[in-house]
């Protein structure tokens, strides 16, 4: 064999040994990826109640179901701030989730508020129905998409009802009272049509608000009430039923987009399916709340002809509002379509 000939062949020798070497180290990136711990930090305002039971559910599925390669970290009671700063760290990847009802994100965009409508759910069994609709979820998972926010769960929690310092007994009584509400204008428009003051505030301020004389009472869940003792500051809860209270678990897109593309599957799947499991969970819940309250404080109904009276006055709330966005007023429609569609 000449010199050139022994070049050649060592030159090429040397390209097959480095091209040897190159390979492993592709796949050694790629099992590195796959290898890869997620941390999951997913943050809710409540305790001991139905968003935090989903969180609970939620990450035992997700650990279990990528082999520990997502570990999930849950944060309840507001333990990583009040609800504004959990929805911009879930925004911006600080924290990887927020748990908490939809109307929280209207700042992101005002079609959250589209959950607040009151009139369009008749009772509990009705909202569960609404809830597992898959044109309404599409529609509420895909609001935040463009704002850092990734949607993949919907619940409903329970109807609405009043708390307050001193009993509300008829329509006439709740002329005039501060009441917290949500910071969705159905919500505030609802109040003000009844005679009240609406006061948006977020749920870490409810109660200090109350205690100190702030507020007179808030738009609340029972369960919250509940588990939080509010009846140490007000003894009265008037069971309205309007609106309906529905939760959403909101992930970091940043967080969420970054992942591989079999545990954003994950994510997605465990999500829905923890959502269907904290639906009947969360209707037993309602129902035993309620009756721990009555040991500490009073459930109140109005007579049924003004609280006919009070929907006759309250239903049209939504569309009028939702006339007054742009977007709202078509996200209104889907909302009212699936009412109607699972309306037995």
């Amino acid at each position: 064999m000449s010199f050139r000939h022994r070049g050649i062949r060592r030159r090429a020798l040397l390209a097959g040994a480095a091209s040897a070497l190159a390979l492993p180290a592709v796949f050694t990136g790629a099992r590195a990826q796959d290898n890869k711990t997620f941390v999951m930090k997913l943050g809710t305002a409540t305790i001991n109640e139905a968003q935090h039971e989903w969180c609970k559910r939620f990450v035992a599925y997700v650990e279990k179901d990528s082999g520990g390669r997502i570990k999930g970290e849950i944060y309840p009671a507001s333990q990583l701030g009040p609800i504004p700063r959990e929805i911009e760290g879930t925004q911006f990847g600080a924290i990887q989730g927020y748990i908490g009802p939809p109307e929280f994100l209207v700042g992101l965009d005002a079609r959250y508020e589209v959950m607040s409508a009151p009139g369009l759910i008749d009772g509990m069994a009705h909202a569960l129905r609404v809830a597992q609709d898959a044109e309404l979820k599409k529609m509420m998972f895909g609001f935040g998409a463009q704002k850092g926010i990734h949607g993949v769960a919907l619940w409903v929690s329970q109807p609405s009802s009043i708390v307050s310092r001193t009993p509300i007994r008829h329509l006439a009584d709740i002329k005039g009272k501060k009441l917290r509400v949500l910071a969705a204008d159905m919500q505030q428009e609802m109040v003000k049509r009844l005679g009240g003051s609406p006061v948006a505030m977020t749920l870490g301020d409810v109660l200090p608000a109350i205690q100190q004389g702030a507020i007179d009472g808030a738009v609340l869940a029972v369960t919250v009430n509940a588990t939080m003792h509010y009846w140490d500051a007000a003894k009265y809860i008037t069971e309205t039923g309007q609106p309906t209270i529905f939760s959403m678990a909101f992930i970091s897109k940043k967080w969420f987009d970054g992942l591989p593309k079999d545990l954003q599957t994950i994510i997605d799947t465990d999500a829905d399916k923890a959502a269907g499991e904290v639906l009947p969970w969360a209707e037993d819940f309602y129902d035993k709340q309620r009756k721990v309250w009555t040991e500490h404080g009073e459930l109140i109904s109005l007579p049924a002809d003004e609280q006919a009276a009070m929907m006759k006055e309250i239903i049209p709330v939504g569309l009028d509002v939702a006339k007054r966005k742009p977007g709202l007023e078509d996200a209104y429609k889907v909302f009212a379509d699936a009412a109607k569609r699972t309306q037995k």
